[in-house]
């Protein structure tokens, strides 16, 4: 199983026929991943990589039955790009532009919150969830946004994570390890945003597939902190995090807009310490994380 998107998801891309759109929809159906629909309002009735152009989101998901949206639009169009989606009945969409106002998350967030739309990222790499068996259907797999697919493999390991690069590192260092992936969020960083720890973690918590899960966090904001307080109350499953930024410079703003330390408070060592007193283990490096997933598997 999966959890947000699968291989029956219906995928469509805001902003098909710009540069970004286009390369990381060929890379998306290269993957497997159902993209049956575009929009560029200037470019109606084009194809893309073989994928129709609609004028919005609206017409593209009534010709099509699209139920999830990728968005590459610029930060300054995204705002109304995003509300179009919900406005059109989409249920998941994943907003990988970099740099929207705070305000406009604001207003975007609340909506997608009023209208049960799930809603990841923004400035993020998407959501994979990795093909099981090959025979079709739920089991075949999505790759909705930017992640690259050679480094995923089917197993019972969940992710989610605040971190791109450090996404696609730690996923890497699973898969060598043979400890394959579930489903994989890249939930973003900025501190406004969608879908955050505590809404993936009760879903792979209640994922079947789903044997334990790795949280990869940064300085920053309390989102790992409240993520620790869940596992430790709600979670039955293994949960195994790291942290970036233990060697961060003390006052320096680092990563992600949503990576600003105020005082003591979202320093690498407090999130670590916050999530081992609930019984978290944390990995000092990334490719310390399949050991630790190994060890808390067979206890």
């Amino acid at each position: 199983m999966a959890i947000l998107v699968d291989g029956e998801s219906r995928v469509l891309v805001q902003g098909i026929t710009g540069r970004e759109g286009t390369f990381h929809t060929e890379r998306m159906l290269a993957a497997g991943t159902r993209v049956v629909a575009g929009t560029s309002p200037k470019k109606a009735g084009q194809t893309v990589c073989g994928v129709p152009v609609f004028a919005d989101v609206r017409a593209a998901v009534e010709a099509t039955g699209a139920d999830v949206a990728v968005q590459f639009v610029p930060a300054r169009f995204a705002k109304a790009a995003l509300l179009e989606a919900a406005e059109a009945g989409v249920r998941v969409v994943v907003a990988v532009t970099e740099g929207i106002p705070v305000h406009d998350m604001m207003h975007v967030t609340a909506t997608f919150v009023r209208r049960g739309i799930r809603l990841i990222g923004p400035n993020c790499p998407g959501v994979v969830s990795v093909a099981r068996d090959g025979s079709g259907g739920a089991d075949a797999g999505a790759n909705v946004g930017i992640m690259p697919a050679d480094i995923f493999a089917p197993g019972p390991v969940g992710v989610v994570s605040r971190s791109g690069t450090l996404t696609y590192q730690i996923v890497h260092e699973l898969t060598q390890a043979g400890l394959g992936q579930t489903t994989v969020v890249g939930m973003g960083g900025d501190p406004v945003h969608g879908l955050g720890f505590i809404d993936c973690l009760a879903l792979f918590e209640a994922d079947p597939a789903t044997e334990a899960v790795v949280l990869i966090g940064e300085i920053g904001g309390d989102d790992e902190e409240r993520a620790a307080t869940f596992a430790r109350e709600q979670m039955s499953k293994p949960l195994i995090a790291y942290i970036a930024g233990f060697t961060a410079p003390p006052g320096k703003t680092m990563g992600h807009a949503g990576a600003i330390v105020s005082g003591g408070r979202g320093t690498a060592a407090a999130k670590a310490e916050a999530l081992e007193a609930a019984g978290v283990r944390v990995a000092r490096r990334p490719d310390q994380v399949p050991g630790l997933v190994d060890e808390s598997r067979s206890r």
